[in-house]
């Protein structure tokens, strides 16, 4: 199979007793991805998020950019078996504070929906979320959203603008 480029989004928001802090476990999770089937070749910074759900930790963030012949399956199980090799725990509470945490952002190819394991590219919840969406706009500018055609920096521009006042709200 030919290479495809995935886009990854990192987080982590909890220690690790040998790789440390959340920002030194993203960049340990980095060099982890890189492997035989695996080649990083961009990296955005990490940057500092609030967390969702029940989490009180901050979370450090940050998107990676590879290239690999696996298909999104396959990588979504080299994924997991990084996280475990971190220490994550995927049983229990949804949201919660996590040693590494990584995702499928996008896929050069464009689409995929997979029950076994639960998987879709482009990921839900991308076009929503800022920790992801920053990162990833910033090594992947141009990339195009499959199902809005606008490119990752659009996207974002549109997360983050500031709002018109309602007009009711600028009365006051």
């Amino acid at each position: 199979m030919k290479p495809s480029l995935y886009l990854i989004g990192i987080g982590s928001n909890q220690r690790h007793p040998l790789a440390g802090d959340p920002r030194r476990i993203v960049a340990a999770a980095i060099e982890a991805l890189e492997m035989p089937e695996i080649d990083v070749f961009a990296h955005s910074r990490v940057i500092t998020s609030a967390p969702l759900g029940p989490s009180a930790r901050r979370y450090a963030n940050a998107a990676i950019l590879v290239s690999s012949p696996l298909s999104p399956s396959d990588m979504l199980d080299r994924l997991h078996a990084v996280e475990q090799h971190f220490g994550r725990d995927r049983r229990g509470a949804r949201w919660r504070a996590r040693t590494l945490d990584l995702d499928i952002l996008a896929w050069s190819e464009g689409m995929w929906v997979s029950d076994s394991p639960a998987l879709a590219i482009p990921h839900p919840a991308l076009r929503y979320r800022t920790f992801a969406l920053g990162p990833a706009a910033e090594i992947a500018p141009t990339w195009r959203d499959p199902l809005t055609g606008l490119t990752l920096r659009q996207l974002f521009h549109r997360l983050t603008r500031p709002k018109p006042l309602d007009r009711r709200q600028a009365a006051h």
